[in-house]
C-alpha cells in the first residue's frame, strides 16, 4: 500500500511542479535585461538596434513561458518592453531609438524584480499541497520523504532567489559606477573649458582687443549624464573645438 502512495506522491509532485514554474521565464527576463542594458550603452545605432533585437527575442521567449508562470505584474511589464523594443528598428535616429531602449530598460529591471517575487511565493503554495497530501495519506515514511523533498525544494528556491538578487545588485552597482565615472569626466571637461575661457579673456585683454565682448561658452542645457561615455567625449570635443575656433577668429579681428 505504501508503494502505491509513493507512486501517487511522485506523480502528484510532477504535476504540482509543472504548475506555477517561473524558472524559464525568469531566465529569459534576466537575459533580456542584460541585452537591453547593452543596447542602452551602445554608441551607435547599429549596436543599439542589434542588442535591442536580442532583448526583444528574449522577452518574446519569456512571454511564452508565462503560460506556466502565474505572474501578472511581470507579464504586463514584459508586454510593455516588447512594445517599446519593437519600435527601435524603425527609429530614424540614434536618439529616438535610445529613448525607447531607456524606457524598456527601466521596465525590464522591474520585470525581473516582479518575477523574483512570484518565484519566491511559489514554494509556499506547493508546500501546502504537499503537506495536505502527506496528512491525508498518514504514512510516516512517506511523510518523512515529503518533508525532505519539501526542505530541499525550499533550499533550491532560496538559492535561486539569492542568485537573482546578487545579479540585480551587481547590475545596479555597475550602473552606479558608470554614473560616477561619467560625472567625473563631465566635471573634468567643464573645469578645462572654464580654464580655457579665463585664458582666452586674459589674452584678448593683454592684446588690447578693447572692442571684444567677454568670451563665453554656449553651454548646453542637456543632461550629459543620460549619455554614454563616448557621447560625452564627442559632445565636449565639439564644444572645445568650437570655442577654440571662435577664439582664433576674435584674435584675428582684434585691432592693433
Amino acid at each position: 500500500m505504501k508503494n502505491y502512495y509513493f507512486i501517487l506522491f511522485i506523480i502528484t509532485s510532477f504535476v504540482v511542479n509543472g504548475q506555477g514554474d517561473c524558472d524559464y521565464a525568469n531566465s529569459y527576463l534576466v537575459s533580456a535585461y542584460s541585452h537591453v542594458k547593452d543596447s542602452y550603452d551602445s554608441n551607435n545605432i547599429n549596436h543599439l538596434q542589434y542588442y535591442a533585437n536580442r532583448s526583444l527575442e528574449s522577452f518574446k521567449l519569456a512571454k511564452k513561458e508565462f503560460t506556466n508562470c502565474n505572474c501578472k505584474a511581470a507579464l504586463e511589464l514584459t508586454d510593455k518592453c516588447i512594445e517599446l523594443l519593437a519600435k527601435v528598428d524603425t527609429a530614424e535616429t540614434f536618439e529616438n531609438g535610445r529613448f525607447f531602449v531607456k524606457r524598456a530598460r527601466d521596465y525590464s529591471k522591474n520585470s525581473v524584480i516582479e518575477i523574483d517575487k512570484c518565484s519566491a511565493a511559489i514554494p509556499s503554495n506547493e508546500d501546502n499541497g504537499d503537506l495536505a497530501v502527506a496528512q491525508v495519506q498518514g504514512g510516516d515514511d512517506l511523510t518523512d520523504l515529503q518533508n525532505e523533498q519539501l526542505r530541499l525544494k525550499q533550499q533550491q528556491e532560496a538559492l535561486k532567489l539569492k542568485e537573482q538578487q546578487i545579479k540585480m545588485k551587481l547590475a545596479e552597482q555597475k550602473e552606479k559606477e558608470l554614473l560616477i565615472k561619467k560625472k567625473k569626466l563631465i566635471l573634468s571637461y567643464e573645469n578645462a573649458i572654464s580654464s580655457n575661457i579665463n585664458t582666452y579673456n586674459e589674452t584678448l585683454n593683454i592684446c588690447g582687443c578693447i572692442n571684444y565682448k567677454p568670451f563665453r561658452d554656449n553651454k548646453s542645457l542637456e543632461d550629459m549624464t543620460e549619455k554614454n561615455i563616448e557621447e560625452v567625449k564627442a559632445h565636449y570635443m565639439i564644444r572645445i573645438k568650437t570655442m577654440a575656433s571662435e577664439y582664433v577668429s576674435l584674435i584675428n579681428d582684434c585691432e592693433e
